[in-house]
């Protein structure tokens, strides 16, 4: 973010209960340095859903950017989403994105993820549409959504669905702005039972509000319980590489 073409001149960092003294020293050198960085410690952990909802109170801009501690943007990121906010009147912007293992230079895969509002809502009816490590929003849109709330998992998707549901207009760019870190556990924690219950809520939530009709809702439940519960991991991860990063996969 510090190397962004189009430099932002707030940066808030979210720490999400405690860490080892060794981070945090580095953390605090980086605010003695740079002066538009900022902490907000939250004492206990409350999860990703919660610690996002906290760290978008502290934000003073109208347009907010976010990503995960541990992946790469690239150094034009924020001027193209925010160009392309602009240009398609959209409420929130992402883009695609490559996924390393140790060194950046090692890409594994790619999500590319649908590019219009109409063909990303299309999408939301059977998986998340936007990268959420990519993405730049208007902060008045998210919280007219009801902004980001605790849904473990799925954070992300449940927040898309509720902007979705009051007309907020989305927008992918068709670049790889981000690099971003997975682990070679990643396909692990993708499945289990818990998993799987946090999707299927998701898509009890799609059936209810009339998203979705039941025949999508069977199969998309289906789909998941097959790979998330039933799968060997190696065999999930196969399944992940080669049919869950295309959004032209059905």
């Amino acid at each position: 973010m510090l190397q962004q073409s189009l430099k932002p001149d707030e940066i808030i960092i979210v720490v999400d209960g405690p860490i080892p003294a060794d981070n945090q020293a580095i953390l605090n050198d980086y605010v003695e340095k740079y002066k538009q960085i900022k902490l907000l410690k939250l004492k206990n952990n409350l999860g990703l859903g919660l610690a996002l909802k906290a760290g978008l109170k502290e934000c003073k801009n109208d347009i907010v950017a976010r990503m995960d501690s541990d992946d790469i943007s690239s150094r034009n990121r924020l001027k193209e989403e925010f160009k392309a906010l602009i240009d398609h009147r959209a409420d929130i912007v992402g883009s695609n994105i490559e996924e390393f293992i140790d060194v950046p230079e090692n890409i594994v895969s790619e999500r590319v993820v649908p590019e219009t509002d109409s063909e990303i809502k299309r999408y939301l009816k059977t998986r998340c549409p936007m990268n959420h490590t990519t993405v730049l929003f208007k902060k008045e849109s998210v919280i007219e959504s009801g902004g980001y709330r605790d849904f473990l998992y799925n954070e992300d998707y449940d927040l898309w669905i509720r902007m979705t549901e009051h007309r907020k207009n989305f927008y992918n760019i068709q670049k790889n702005l981000v690099k971003v870190r997975i682990g070679k556990e990643m396909y692990s924690r993708r499945g289990g039972i818990v998993y799987f219950k946090s999707e299927k809520k998701i898509q009890d939530y799609l059936k209810d509000k009339g998203i979705i009709n039941l025949t999508t809702y069977l199969k998309n439940c289906t789909k998941r319980f097959i790979v998330q519960v039933l799968l060997p991991t190696k065999i999930r991860g196969y399944v992940f590489k080669k049919f869950a990063r295309s959004h032209t996969n059905d």
